[in-house]
């Protein structure tokens, strides 16, 4: 009997002991901060003015769609998602877009802060006027052929000498294919090396890669349309092989600036490039491509395309209410800006669901 008593003490000692051993385990695991990464060009940087915000956000027919980003008529900063681009980082707000300006980042960071408990990072690696044939260009596209890398050689260095700057030689000329993507990385790198000092919140915790958003296509309809499905195809898996992070969640935006009209031409073909990447075998259940078309801003759409000139002084005021950029600009709409980002949300938070509540990427996120 005695010899019983002190096994099932024994028992419970180890059960305990194992216990504490687990929670230890996963308070280690918890103490991370996840990432998102923006990439793409203009749209990516994001051309919704803040003063066209701050307008609607005051206006009775626009309001509730700014509702839950301000308290007592400012706007939120978010102290637990923090956001990065260019030369300003911080807490969540407006004015992470182009200066003066915001962009998607805004509604996705806001609903991936509250998606997560720990505390998230968006780092946004975006340039207007980039193409994914050139500058994103992904190490598995290989550089282009001799006759391309020719012209583009010629043009750089007349384009020096036509300024009276030095003239790049050819090799120099050849890096600037893929110089955005190589961006990627070491803007990953910078944030991952750095901001645990810091910024508090993320003190004690690591950086954990957790999904990937792709906003681009503009300056790819000039020439480079057909190839767009095979770079895009490469740039998914390059990402995921040079950021160690396999199974990372890719979202992509596909061409939209069509709006309301049908899409024709080389933005057809890039658009459809796109969300083919919702067929790919192997990117099943990992990458969503959706159209921002769809998403359209009509008010604004209806505005920036009168062609009558009465009728456009006539609603020149009106038009002020909603949109303040061209077409290839989503026509600067902060409603259509805020439509994208919440569909980059939700289409995010599937991917994120789709291997279990608490689904992360294999792999630590370090190039």
């Amino acid at each position: 009997m005695k010899k019983q008593v002190l096994f099932i003490a024994l028992v419970v000692a180890i059960s305990a002991s194992l216990a504490r051993v687990a929670a230890v385990l996963a308070e280690d695991t918890a103490k991370t901060y996840k990432v998102f990464i923006i990439a793409g060009q203009s749209n990516a940087q994001g051309k919704a003015p803040v003063s066209l915000m701050d307008a609607q956000a005051e206006a009775p027919a626009t309001k509730d769609l700014y509702k839950h980003l301000r308290k007592d008529g400012k706007w939120i900063v978010r102290d637990d998602v923090l956001c990065w681009y260019k030369a300003k980082k911080g807490g969540l707000t407006v004015g992470y877009g182009s200066p003066g300006r915001s962009g998607s980042e805004l509604e996705f960071g806001w609903m991936m802060g509250d998606r997560f408990e720990e505390p998230v990072v968006i780092i946004k690696t975006c340039q207007g006027g980039m193409s994914l044939f050139g500058n994103f260009r992904p190490p598995s596209s290989g550089l282009p052929s001799e006759e391309v890398l020719k012209a583009h050689r010629e043009r750089m260095q007349e384009s020096a000498r036509n300024r009276k700057e030095p003239v790049p030689t050819a090799a120099a000329c050849d890096l600037t294919w893929g110089e955005w993507y190589r961006f990627i990385l070491s803007d990953y790198r910078t944030v991952a090396d750095t901001w645990e000092k810091e910024f508090p919140v993320l003190k004690g915790r690591k950086p954990e890669l957790a999904g990937f958003v792709w906003f681009q296509g503009w300056n790819d309809q000039y020439g480079a349309e057909k190839e767009y499905e095979g770079h895009l195809k490469n740039l998914i898996k390059d990402v995921r092989k040079d950021l160690n992070a396999p199974n990372l969640p890719f979202v992509i935006v596909a061409m939209g600036q069509n709006g309301s009209n049908p899409a024709t031409g080389a933005m057809l073909t890039i658009r459809e490039a796109q969300m083919a990447m919702n067929d790919v075998p192997e990117f099943k259940g990992n990458v969503k491509a959706l159209r921002s078309d769809l998403l359209v801003d009509k008010d604004a759409e209806r505005l920036m395309t009168l062609k009558d000139p009465v009728l456009r002084e006539r609603d020149k005021e009106e038009c002020k209410k909603f949109a303040a950029d061209e077409a290839y600009h989503y026509y600067g709409s902060p409603i259509w800006y805020m439509r994208i980002g919440h569909a980059m949300g939700e289409a995010m938070k599937e991917l994120l669901a789709a291997g279990g509540k608490e689904r992360s990427p294999t792999g630590d996120g370090k190039p």
